[in-house]
């Protein structure tokens, strides 16, 4: 006599069964035939769509619960290859609302009981796992579309930045975006040195030059002006029409003295720069030789944002801006002519021609004024910086920014270079 007649079949299932009946998953013993023996409570519980289970077969319950076939096929094949199979997630709507479980089963074997002998599963409810990952992931791709946002904006506000560095003075710009200065928004009285150019005759020439030779000649002309007074350290006003506005002292100063020099230094170096410039506009098409007329002054002005609640601009007012612009309409072409002010204050340094006194209009009393020929340069101690940062060579001309920016203008040349002669060698 087998050992499996002594005792009862069915109670020796529910012996089997014991660990399973109060499980918190929804727990099945099927046979070998894959014919559903046992289910515990909670399997009711979790499947009230399901109704007669008993002595049902498996693969029918997991079609009812909403598994593919293909998923029903995939699970008798591995079970009996592999003994066991693992359903990660099942989804399952169960009143209206959509709980996630998964499904492990096992063979079994038992050599004293063969009617043990068959398959053993749980389902485990996995709903509030999913939805919490669910919500990770949400959380996670929101993170990502933020960051993303972010970085969007933040390239428009860098495209934003780029124009508008165009429009402001390299020191004005720093200002605003580093808030290097909430003063910045007020205003202060500082003894600053004016400067003011303006092309003879731009208006004559303008008249008979086609729209887009004149837009080279303005752009070029005030592209090489902005740029050497950039080089001084000059900020960049305004320009109007072909005038140019600059000063020096504010929002950065190394005192009057060598805002002074700095100034006169500058407009030596646009003279210069005019010059070179000449034969490119002749090669434009542009006959006429341009000449240029400007005007420079030290005193104490306000400086700051003017304008409207719409539109401000940083700016500086007062009479010696007003004398600088006169000293400038006064001017030979070609030439500089310097007030009282800076005269007193660079004299030492320069060689200039004392004019005839006028009074300028909206002054009560003449001026004297003096007529910039020559800078001195070694008399600073030091030659001229701007001089050493600058070479003019018989095919390329280099002008370097500050010494600040020497190592990395080397650099930047020898990339030029290489790619140069990679081009030439490619063709």
């Amino acid at each position: 006599m087998n050992l499996e007649d002594l005792f009862d079949r069915s109670h020796i299932i529910d012996l089997s069964f014991f660990n399973f009946s109060n499980a918190i998953t929804a727990a099945y013993f099927a046979g070998s035939d894959l014919r559903i023996h046992k289910v515990n409570a909670n399997f009711k519980k979790f499947f009230p769509v399901l109704e007669n289970i008993s002595n049902a077969w498996l693969p029918d319950i997991l079609v009812q619960l909403g598994l593919s076939g293909e998923m029903v096929e995939d699970f008798q094949r591995v079970l009996a290859e592999e003994g066991q199979v693992l359903i990660p997630r099942i989804d399952i709507v169960i009143d209206g609302v959509e709980r996630t479980f998964s499904l492990l089963s096992t063979q079994t074997h038992d050599e004293s009981f063969t009617y043990l002998n068959g398959v053993q599963g749980q389902f485990v409810d996995r709903t509030d796992e999913f939805l919490l990952r669910r919500e990770r992931e949400e959380l996670l791709e929101e993170k990502i579309r933020s960051q993303e946002l972010i970085e969007e904006k933040t390239r428009q506000l860098e495209r934003l930045a780029n124009r508008l560095a165009k429009y402001l003075a390299p020191q004005i710009y720093q200002s605003i975006f580093e808030d290097k200065d909430d003063k910045q928004a007020g205003f202060k009285r500082k003894n600053l040195t004016i400067f003011f150019s303006d092309i003879v005759g731009f208006t004559d020439i303008s008249d008979g030059v086609e729209p887009e030779r004149l837009a080279f000649v303005i752009n070029t002309y005030l592209s090489a002006m902005s740029e050497i007074a950039l080089q001084f350290g000059g900020t960049l006003d305004k320009f109007i029409g072909d005038a140019v506005l600059i000063f020096f002292g504010d929002p950065d100063s190394e005192g009057e003295l060598q805002d002074a020099i700095r100034c006169t230094q500058m407009a030596l170096a646009m003279q210069e720069r005019i010059q070179d410039l000449q034969s490119v506009w002749r090669s434009h098409g542009i006959s006429q030789t341009l000449q240029v007329r400007m005007g420079i002054n030290t005193g104490y002005c306000t400086v700051g944002n003017f304008g409207s609640d719409h539109r401000l601009e940083y700016t500086a007012l007062g009479g010696p801006v007003n004398l600088a612009a006169r000293l400038q309409a006064r001017a030979e072409s070609d030439s500089i002519y310097i007030g009282e002010s800076t005269w007193l204050l660079i004299k030492e340094y320069v060689e200039g021609t004392e004019q005839e006194p006028f009074t300028p209009k909206g002054f009560a009393r003449p001026v004297k004024v003096y007529r910039l020929e020559k800078f001195f340069h070694e008399r600073l101690g030091g030659g001229n910086e701007v001089d050493k940062l600058k070479h003019v060579g018989k095919h390329v001309e280099i002008n370097i920014r500050s010494v600040e920016y020497i190592r990395e203008a080397i650099e930047e040349l020898r990339r030029i270079s290489i790619s140069i002669e990679e081009d030439l060698n490619d063709g």
